[in-house]
């Protein structure tokens, strides 16, 4: 499932910008499909603009019926009447999707015979003091099991003791769910620390659901800002 908003408050309408000869979310949608992991892909939106960009190129959309607040309450709707175990929410800013994270993040549901994780998720480590700064960049901690402590806009860990080394480790935009634990999302009020920091993974943590994190050492970019596709488009190039 790729939710899938026309007006974002940072960069409006851009879904719809240019990559390289294709839209941003047409991109997305591509690069899920061409990975071969999934019995079926769908755009989940409210937009008429992205849906008719989905659908003249032969892709699969889910229309949102209602108005929704995270992209997990969008996923929920939509998938309600879907018989499945396990639901991917990739994105839809996420052009450079790609298999191997995909599979490692599937993996954990695998392995877990306890079915104690109720979502899984990707974190990439970074060192570039700018991005480590960047409240667009979702940071994340972890246990010493990779399951996720907190998620922050703020640089966590406080670097307080310099002769201590740390590492730092960016959320990406992909989850595995468990369908039960989305579904038990959208019943769930939203509370303090979501509230202040909009990172709807937080939720989770807060009602105490257990969110296993998976390192992947595949950057790409995740396009917040004009800023995010200049740099996307120079990748792209490079590639």
């Amino acid at each position: 499932m790729i939710p899938a908003r026309y007006s974002a408050s940072r960069f409006p309408g851009k879904l719809m910008q240019d990559l390289a000869g294709k839209s941003v979310i047409l991109r997305t949608y591509e690069a899920t499909v061409e990975t071969n992991l999934f019995s079926a892909v769908y755009v989940v939106t409210d937009s008429d603009i992205i849906s008719n960009e989905i659908k003249k190129h032969g892709g699969n959309v889910i229309m949102s019926q209602k108005e929704h607040e995270s992209g997990s309450d969008r996923i929920a709707e939509a998938v309600q009447a879907v018989d499945c175990d396990i639901v991917v929410n990739v994105q839809g800013d996420e052009p450079f999707t790609e298999k191997v994270s995909l599979q490692k993040v599937l993996s954990v549901f695998k392995n877990d015979q306890k079915q104690e994780i109720d979502l899984a998720s990707l974190m990439v480590h970074i060192s570039d003091v700018d991005e480590i700064q960047n409240p667009n960049s979702v940071k994340v901690i972890v246990d010493q099991r990779n399951f996720a402590l907190y998620f922050s806009r703020s640089p966590i860990p406080y670097h307080r003791d310099k002769s201590i080394e740390i590492k730092y480790f960016k959320h990406k935009g992909v989850y595995a769910f468990r369908k039960q634990a989305l579904l038990d999302f959208t019943k769930l009020p939203m509370q303090m620390l979501e509230a202040s920091e909009k990172i709807e993974c937080i939720r989770y943590l807060e009602y105490g659901k257990k969110i296993k994190m998976v390192e992947t050492d595949i950057q790409g970019v995740e396009i917040d800002t004009p800023e995010d596709l200049e740099r996307a488009k120079n990748l792209w190039k490079n590639d």
